[in-house]
């Protein structure tokens, strides 16, 4: 039986860190409790790339590959780890599983291995190992995050094609 006030350690290194796109997914009080524990990085090595006409970014499922993704630690409860999961539509898009995340932080020499929550893709086309690999994401004016359900399908999220003029 699980317990009420479990709370769940998640790694975010995209549209959910501070200062993107989907970050106040994590501070509506209304998708549950969340707070900002450490910055990190994987001890894994990850591809991490952007890609869609959405720009969005995606950690893929292929460990050793790429770089030491960078991101943000957070502690959140049974309901928001549920919203999370729709945001992300797991376990239908994304998968996510447990990996060892290392804090990091300026000045301080105390790093800590935590384990927490990570979302990837499993299945995806060969050509996004192609991409250029990142090791942070960002939302840039250049290359902006577009979140639209009205003219997207689930196939369309491998496409590069260019986004649609809002």
């Amino acid at each position: 039986m699980s317990k009420v006030n479990e709370l769940f350690k998640v790694f975010v290194y995209g549209t959910l860190k501070r200062g993107e796109p989907n970050h106040d997914w994590l501070t509506k009080a209304e998708n549950g409790y969340a707070r900002f524990i450490a910055n990190g990085q994987t001890d894994e090595k990850f591809p991490l790339v952007v890609g869609t006409r959405y720009n969005i970014p995606f950690l893929l499922d292929k460990p050793g590959v790429g770089h030491n993704i960078q991101g943000e630690i957070y502690e959140v409860d049974k309901s928001m780890f549920g919203n999370l999961d729709i945001l992300e539509d797991y376990p239908n898009y994304y998968d996510r599983e447990i990996q060892n995340i290392t804090t990091t932080s300026d000045g301080d020499d105390k790093k800590e291995s935590v384990p927490c929550w990570i979302y990837l893709i499993r299945k995806f086309p060969a050509k996004l190992l192609e991409k250029e690999h990142l090791t942070a994401y960002h939302n840039t004016p250049a290359k902006p995050y577009r979140e639209s359900y009205l003219d997207s399908d689930k196939d369309d999220m491998y496409e590069d094609e260019e986004a649609p003029k809002l």
